[in-house]
């Protein structure tokens, strides 16, 4: 899976630093009260939230995704391809050695974090009978995950008392359809964990998704009203708001840190400050040897799935679909 995502990187990466001026392709931001972590060529790196200079947290061959910060900013979870599989760690925000919490053969993902900050929350197919994830948590001593008690569930966030869970029960059906309003459209739910009962927030076919559970409200991305942009539930009034205006790309994945939404927009990282309800883009740069953009002769035979002779048998031709 890295060589397929190195070579797309490969592509892209050259024209979209030199069309900012700036670095870019960074995702999945993870905000603390200091830190921005994110996912870029790869791995995962960090900077402060006024932006500067990024530092590499980890370099391993396999990509390490899904980065999460602790309630108080000390460690970082994530999903590295490890050991031949995929699972979560946990490194310190400082830096450090990634400790492996899980052993499962399916893939284990970093969703986020418990309100004490003393268990990780992963989804996992673990304990499914079909092509469907369950959420758990995880001991940061990382002994034995424990199943949340919904029969199915993606993302989710922590009410502030833990006593609630705002969560997906169904995956995402596309990340780069626009618009989709197929029968796979994604919601999010509010489950009350003592007795598995749901609330559902107010939607009409929308797909909805990344809930941050801050306070009172839970703040979530959504192309209800066109690309996907920032909401929030209040759940004492019961209203949907709309929080940021966008008429330009889809806002791609979001966290919640103290005083603040971190979100991914077209490569960029943005602060979006809740009391003033004003956007920043967080000015980052990085220096790295970045292997994947020096030009370089890769041996692909073993990637060919089709193949077809051009017409006069000259020149390149279009490939078919494989049988």
């Amino acid at each position: 899976m890295k060589h397929i995502l190195t070579i797309l990187w490969t592509l892209l990466a050259g024209s979209c630093i030199a069309a900012g001026g700036q670095t870019q392709l960074f995702q999945q931001p993870s905000i603390s009260a200091t830190q921005i972590v994110f996912h870029h060529a790869g791995d995962l790196w960090i900077v402060s939230r006024d932006g500067g200079e990024a530092r590499r947290l980890t370099s391993a061959p396999g990509q390490e995704t899904h980065p999460a910060f602790s309630p108080d900013g000390n460690w970082i979870a994530f999903t590295g391809e490890y050991d031949g599989n995929v699972d979560v760690f946990l490194i310190p925000a400082a830096g450090g050695v990634p400790r492996r919490l899980t052993y499962h053969p399916g893939n284990d993902t970093a969703a986020g974090w418990t309100r004490d900050g003393s268990r990780i929350l992963l989804r996992s197919p673990r304990n499914s009978y079909s092509r469907f994830n369950r959420l758990f948590t995880m001991p940061v001593e990382g002994v034995f995950p424990e199943e949340l008690p919904l029969p199915m569930a993606e993302e989710g966030s922590f009410s502030p008392d833990g006593s609630r869970l705002a969560y997906m029960p169904l995956a995402r059906a596309f990340d780069t359809w626009k618009r989709y309003r197929g029968g796979r459209t994604s919601k999010i739910w509010i489950a009350r964990l003592s007795d598995s009962s749901v609330e559902e927030i107010p939607r009409e076919n929308s797909n909805d998704f990344n809930p941050m559970w801050v306070d009172h409200r839970i703040f979530f991305l959504s192309d209800r009203d066109g690309p996907a942009t920032l909401y929030s539930y209040d759940t004492k009034t019961k209203k949907v708001t709309r929080e940021i205006v966008n008429d330009g790309y889809d806002l791609k994945s979001a966290s919640a840190g103290p005083g603040a939404v971190c979100y991914e927009q077209f490569g960029g990282i943005y602060l979006y400050d809740i009391r003033s309800r004003k956007p920043r883009r967080v000015g980052i740069t990085l220096q790295g040897d970045m292997t994947e953009v020096r030009p370089r002769i890769e041996k692909v035979a073993n990637r060919i799935e089709a193949a077809m002779i051009s017409p006069t048998g000259a020149g390149g031709g279009g490939g078919g679909g494989g049988g």
